[in-house]
């Protein structure tokens, strides 16, 4: 295998030579090898090209000159693999006549090296077979069992994403990450009808023009075209999925003006491209096909559909820290709910809450004519026939509990999400934090456990305060030490506790304004029931926070609503 990461790699050109080209997206489980070698807040993407070196059978990697990171790796790879093929192209910025010309020679040089390192001879022929091949490239389908469509965009993708898509019959109808998955259509486009051999250096340049002709990324000089083509892709898509890579700044930015400019709905997705992104990666991307479908009217396949008999739905919300049940009847009231602590087992502590909840109903599971999950768990609840994401589960939740709601937050237990609603109660948009438990209740329980108080007391605590304390760290582990400095300072544990709530608050305001938060606001999820933070983010919002009696419980009811839905 031959590793390459950029779509102006000239891929042809090496499969033409008998190399095996294979982009690198796979996601890395570390990144220990490369942080032991390279600054650890460099480029994600370059910190997986360097540990897919490492751990894959590669004979080398193509780079280009895209940015200062790779220039780095290439940099780091010479001196780790003296043996392996290791080249970087030099990437023009500018596309004219002579940059194609330019590109051309650079291209016949790459080929030059390669022959000299493998043996492999470069064979004229052999690239023209390679580039006729691309003028019969299939066009993407126009039709999909779901007819859900959506654009992507942004930088390196990583397979997770394409795989999700699919699995939630959503149609890509264009692709403008770093490498594209519309290479090949796009390339034989812009290829002559006719490609010769017999005049080796009219092909090279002919190749060379193609490539540079593509819809330019974001590192080109001039990107009008990726502009105007967006634009009017844009007629042809419900959404947008747009992806950043940690570190990687430049496509940040056009994510920000692409989310001022446009109505249509767009899911931001920024990873580190590791195995441990992808939990996330499907919540958000099942939920924003959720959302999809359902302005689309379609509906989510179910595993049993059932009539309605006694009249009751089961909502199970399996979270990181509580497992969530509650029971409505057909007139869409609350019969029973019961909050368990999630054990080591999303499927038992699932189990467990739906007996206690049945219990306390004094009903059988009989009586029950639908059960449907939600939460990180929700595959894991063997007693459900739909699974719906929590941001859709919450949406509907808050609107049973506070039908004027437009702005949630909910707080749990390891993360945070901000959902903005339509008028009619769809989602108009959401943002969830990234995997760091920063202002989640795992960081309240740390800050507890430090103040040798329980969670429950911190809120009761902080409102004796009479002195202002920062905390800078949102990192638990940080934050922590902080807290203990403070102790040691005899600081007052209502000032900490009231200095820690500050800054949940500010983290987590700062996410809403990602969304556009419009008033009412309400808050759910454990963290809710803590009146610090409450009073702290209603200080920074200038509203009011509704709260309802149990905030734990309103996925659950989401997800008990839905069913209800269904068996109607």
């Amino acid at each position: 295998m031959l590793g390459y990461v950029c779509k102006y790699t000239p891929v042809e050109l090496l499969r033409a030579m008998g190399a095996d080209p294979v982009r690198i997206t796979s996601p890395a489980a570390d990144f220990n090898q490369a942080e032991a070698r390279m600054h650890p807040n460099v480029c994600s993407y370059v910190k997986l090209v360097l540990e897919a070196m490492e751990d894959g059978d590669y004979e080398g990697v193509v780079l280009t000159s895209c940015c200062d990171s790779v220039r780095r790796l290439y940099d780091t790879l010479q001196d780790l693999y003296p043996d392996k093929f290791i080249y970087i192209l030099d990437l023009p910025r500018r596309v004219s006549e002579a940059s194609e010309k330019m590109y051309a020679r650079r291209i016949m040089e790459l080929a030059k090296a390669y022959s000299s390192f493998s043996g492999r001879k470069y064979d004229p022929a052999a690239l023209a077979e390679q580039l006729g091949c691309l003028k019969g490239s299939p066009r993407r389908p126009s039709g999909h069992r779901n007819p859900v469509r959506v654009g992507i965009l942004g930088a390196r993708c990583p397979e997770s994403v394409y795989r999700l898509l699919d699995d939630n019959g959503a149609e890509v109808v264009f692709d403008l990450t770093c490498t594209g998955m519309d290479r090949g259509l796009a390339l034989g486009e812009l290829l002559p009808p006719h490609i010769s051999a017999e005049q080796p250096e009219v092909m090279a340049l002919q190749y060379a023009h193609a490539l540079l002709g593509q819809i330019p990324c974001l590192r080109m000089e001039d990107v009008s075209r990726r502009e105007a083509f967006i634009q009017e892709q844009m007629k042809a898509v419900d959404g947008l999925v747009y992806h950043t890579v940690k570190f990687c700044d430049i496509y940040s930015y056009e994510y920000s003006v692409m989310h001022r400019q446009t109505s249509l709905p767009v899911l931001k997705i920024e990873t580190d491209l590791t195995l441990q992104c992808e939990g996330q990666i499907k919540t958000r991307i099942d939920a924003f096909i959720e959302a999809l479908k359902a302005a689309k009217g379609l509906d989510a396949p179910v595993k049993e559909r059932k009539k309605m008999g006694k009249g009751y739905a089961v909502g199970i919300d399996s979270g990181s820290t509580s497992t969530n049940a509650v029971i409505m009847n057909k007139n869409r009231e609350i019969v029973a709910y019961e909050i368990v602590r999630t054990g080591a087992r999303a499927a038992d502590s699932a189990g467990r809450a739906l007996e206690a909840v049945l219990k306390k109903a004094g009903l059988t599971r009989e009586d029950i004519d639908g059960v449907f999950s939600t939460g990180y768990g929700r595959a894991a609840v063997g007693s459900s026939s739909r699974e719906v994401t929590e941001i859709s589960c919450h949406a509907k939740g808050a609107r049973y509990f506070n039908p004027k709601v437009c702005t949630i937050l909910d707080i749990g237990g390891q993360d945070s999400k901000a959902i903005r609603l339509t008028k009619d109660g769809g989602i108009a948009d959401f943002v969830m934090n990234d995997k760091c438990a920063a202002g989640t209740g795992r960081f309240l329980e740390a800050m507890a456990r430090t103040l040798e108080v329980s969670v429950d007391e911190l809120g009761d605590i902080s409102a004796k305060s009479q002195k202002d304390v920062e905390i800078s760290s949102m990192c638990t582990v940080f934050a922590e030490s902080e807290v203990i400095s403070l102790i040691a300072q005899n600081t007052e544990k209502a000032d900490i506790a009231r200095g820690v709530h500050r800054a949940i608050a500010g983290k987590a305001v700062s996410l809403m304004k990602r969304v556009r938060p419009e008033p009412a606001y309400m808050m759910t999820g454990g963290v809710a029931r803590n009146k610090g933070v409450v009073r702290e983010i209603e200080k920074l919002l200038g509203e009011p926070v509704y709260i309802c009696e149990e905030p734990d419980i309103v996925g659950a009811a989401g997800a008990a609503l839905y069913a209800l839905d269904e068996l109607e």
